[in-house]
């Protein structure tokens, strides 16, 4: 996979160099690019940004030198700028903004189905509308928000996005398991739609606090049923909402008890028959 990162701070995406994504960097899985957008700034000052047409506070990122970066950029992938063509092929524009639609484990799966990702980090009051309309004539463009808060710019939320993304490409990660065993992974296992449980190693005693017996029974039955026990047990008490979300069948006799006890109310007919 290509990712390419337009930004005011390149430096800013040296972890990218780190740990799982700096081994998949080397091995040739992802080649991910840094753009400085102020190589296409034109004047003397490499001027980016400008004041809102009718007022208010801030400022808000020119559409000259993201038009020419996204051009230049879109070119050297192959993708034709010269003509407008339906969305979609194997490029996709993500614009990191609070107004956009939420990235889920979903929506990283999805973009780790694509060839070419192409991030514009925008600062600010964030990049002129005209940008995005006129690049999302010619690529599928995805405004796109990590959560219900706001940064000092688009540059934090793209490092989130492309570590979720890139974990998912094959060979990333060691164990390719241990992905569909997370949270929000969307599998069909016994933790699908879950939350991880806890999780525990050597030694067996820390500071008084032993490790659960049956984690150390053998019985693979009963370690699986205590996983997912845990698993019920975590997502009612922090995030209750997925539970709304589970499939019709997908919670069992024990799963409704164990819930009840957690104090998390499940109706009859969430009860896999």
């Amino acid at each position: 996979m290509r990712i390419d990162i337009v930004t005011i701070f390149p430096g800013f995406f040296g972890p990218l160099q780190l740990s799982l994504l700096g081994k998949a960097t080397q091995r040739g899985i992802i080649d991910v690019r840094v753009h400085d957008l102020r190589e296409w700034a034109n004047d003397p000052h490499r001027t980016v940004d400008d004041a809102p047409f009718g007022g208010g506070p801030g400022m808000v990122m020119t559409p000259g030198p993201w038009g020419e970066a996204l051009d230049s950029i879109l070119a050297r992938a192959g993708v034709d700028t010269s003509s407008v063509t339906p969305p979609g092929g194997g490029t996709r524009l993500i614009v990191p903004s609070p107004s956009g639609v939420p990235f889920r484990q979903q929506s990283a799966a999805g973009y780790a189905r694509c060839d070419h990702l192409v991030f514009a980090c925008g600062r600010y009051e964030g990049i002129d509308t005209r940008v995005i309309e006129e690049v999302g004539t010619r690529v599928a463009v995805d405004e796109v928000s990590v959560g219900d808060y706001v940064l000092s710019g688009g540059e934090p939320a793209a490092l989130i996005m492309i570590d979720a993304i890139a974990r998912l490409l094959p060979g990333v990660v060691g164990n390719a398991s241990s992905v569909a065993d997370d949270s929000f992974g969307g599998g069909t296992g016994p933790m699908a739609g879950l939350l991880e449980g806890p999780a525990y190693t050597r030694p067996r005693e820390w500071r008084g606090r032993v490790v659960p017996e049956v984690l150390l029974s053998g019985d693979h039955a009963a370690i699986a049923r205590w996983r997912r026990d845990q698993s019920l047990r975590r997502t009612a008490a922090h995030r209750p909402d997925l539970l709304g979300s589970l499939p019709a069948g997908a919670l069992n006799a024990r799963d409704r008890q164990v819930l009840a006890d957690a104090g998390f109310p499940v109706m009859a007919e969430d009860v896999a028959h």
